[in-house]
């Protein structure tokens, strides 16, 4: 039988949901007092606002019939799961292929170096490569650990169900268009806090339910 669009949308029989919720704010550096890391990535926590966001993601979340929830190790991760993890009294699973693409000289100061090098940000948007930047993560290595880590989260939970995972902006972007097949940064721009759902289809195709939904915040 063809599938009829007139129909509210229904999870496919067989499929897999990920929501993937873009962590909440987190603070800014100062300027002779950097980020401790976690491995070779910045770690800073969440700011005022993100810990709203965070609450706000929870309250919009709680009832959504999750079969786990997932974080990256990056304490901006854990720290936006924190509310909706007190109010379903779950626990996290840290998937660690699911951290923030790494960004070589720019790792902890992306605003900073995206206003103070402006010829080299004009290379990396127009490559759509952040792999431009001197010591960044390959693309291809970061495309691979995304594709690898949502594959886990999809067979932590398995089929007919839901998983909510917290990540970054990166990761969604690269996780939106290996769905799409769009350009590198085609999805880059999602709002802290926001909500982006991903199926993963019985046949193993990947498609893009909806991006960047912030009627929560």
């Amino acid at each position: 039988m063809s599938p009829n669009f007139q129909r509210p949308f229904t999870r496919p029989t067989g499929a897999t949901e990920l929501v993937l919720v873009r962590h909440g704010a987190s603070a800014q550096p100062a300027e002779d007092e950097p980020f401790d890391l976690t491995g070779d990535h910045s770690d800073p926590a969440l700011s005022e606002a993100g810990h709203r966001q965070a609450e706000a993601v929870a309250a919009r979340l709680k009832d959504e019939p999750a079969g786990g929830v997932f974080v990256t190790p990056l304490l901006r991760t854990a720290q936006t799961a924190a509310p909706l993890l007190r109010r379903t009294s779950r626990q996290a699973t840290v998937v660690h292929e699911l951290r923030e693409v790494q960004l070589g000289a720019w790792e902890g100061r992306l605003n900073r170096a995206l206003a103070g090098d402006r010829e080299l940000s004009r290379r990396v948007f127009a490559a759509e490569r952040w792999d431009v930047i001197p010591g960044a993560e390959p693309m291809d290595g970061f495309a691979t650990r995304v594709a690898a880590g949502l594959r886990v989260i999809a067979g932590a939970v398995g089929r007919d169900a839901t998983a909510i995972a917290v990540v970054h902006g990166g990761v969604i972007a690269e996780a939106c268009r290996q769905a799409t097949g769009s350009q590198a940064f085609a999805f880059l721009y999602a709002d802290n806090g926001s909500i982006t759902r991903l199926l993963l289809l019985p046949s193993g195709r990947w498609a893009l339910r909806g991006f960047n939904d912030i009627a929560h915040l």
